[in-house]
């Protein structure tokens, strides 16, 4: 009797064992998913991104004196002769190898939120993407950037996954909506008056778009069901079934688990009512 519960324990291990997430699995998650880097990484054309050139750089701004380049994030970019630690830098406090910083649209406001396991697995899988050669220009700025986005930044815990609020928040860190969805100030996104707010002004293909309210007014989401907003998100389609515009990564954003959405909802529910300006 003992020895066949042994056994039945081990055998749940072994079974445990075989679907267990691994870092590069993790990041392979986040990658393709919430945070959507291939929206601003992957080079696109008429039809979409281009085919093989799957986070090999791209043109993301041309606008208003700033010409930002989202460089070639594959292991045939520069950062394959970076070490994990550096990368992992770059990717959080936006400081490359030599010191220099990284530029908009990168959102370091947010990504300085993420814990230290999430951004060893985000290395961990794009040490695994195909290599890409491809060179992108350095980005112009109009503007100087500052010295820091912030003080260094020595460790970040986890935030235990579920369908909560602060694991939603974490979600939308990641994801860096408030980023858009908030409207610009002087130094960058108004977050500290304004979050959430919308009125953020986004010019490319699609023409002019300005990234709406998503706070809990009615001038927001007050009025829109749970599931309104996760056809929103995911799909790209208003509630009144008309088709909406890029840049929001909502081919990304799809793949996030039914879990992980729900906790995302429930924090933007969160958000303090503001009205359009």
């Amino acid at each position: 009797m003992v020895m066949r519960y042994a056994l039945a324990v081990a055998a749940i291990a072994v079974a445990g064992a075989s679907v267990a997430e691994t870092p590069a699995e993790r990041g392979e998650y986040l990658v393709q998913g919430p945070m959507g880097c291939g929206n601003c990484h992957t080079p696109k054309g008429p039809d979409g991104p281009i085919p093989g050139m799957d986070l090999a750089g791209f043109l993301v701004i041309d606008d208003q004196g700033i010409k930002a380049y989202a460089k070639n994030i594959t292991p045939g970019g520069e950062v394959a002769g970076w070490s994990d630690a550096e990368l992992a830098r770059a990717i959080r406090e936006g400081i490359r190898p030599d010191g220099s910083l990284i530029g908009p649209p990168m959102p370091f406001s947010f990504y300085k939120d993420i814990s230290d396991s999430d951004l060893a697995a985000i290395v961990a899988y794009l040490r695994t993407v195909p290599a890409v050669e491809n060179t992108v220009p350095d980005s112009v700025y109009g503007f100087p950037l500052p010295p820091a986005y912030g003080p260094p930044i020595k460790s970040v815990p986890d935030v235990p996954r579920g369908e909560t609020v602060e694991y939603g928040h974490y979600l939308v860190s990641l994801a860096h909506c408030l980023e858009c969805h908030t409207p610009m100030g002087p130094q960058g996104p108004a977050l500290d008056t304004d979050l959430g707010r919308g009125g953020f002004v986004f010019r490319g293909p699609w023409g002019e778009v300005t990234a709406p309210n998503i706070t809990s007014s009615e001038d927001g989401i007050a009025d829109l069901t749970d599931d309104q907003l996760k056809t929103i998100i995911t799909k790209g389609i208003a509630p009144d079934g008309s088709k909406m515009s890029p840049p929001m990564p909502y081919p990304y954003l799809a793949r996030m688990t039914p879990e992980d959405l729900n906790a995302v909802i429930l924090y933007i529910r969160t958000l303090p009512p503001l009205p359009d300006k």
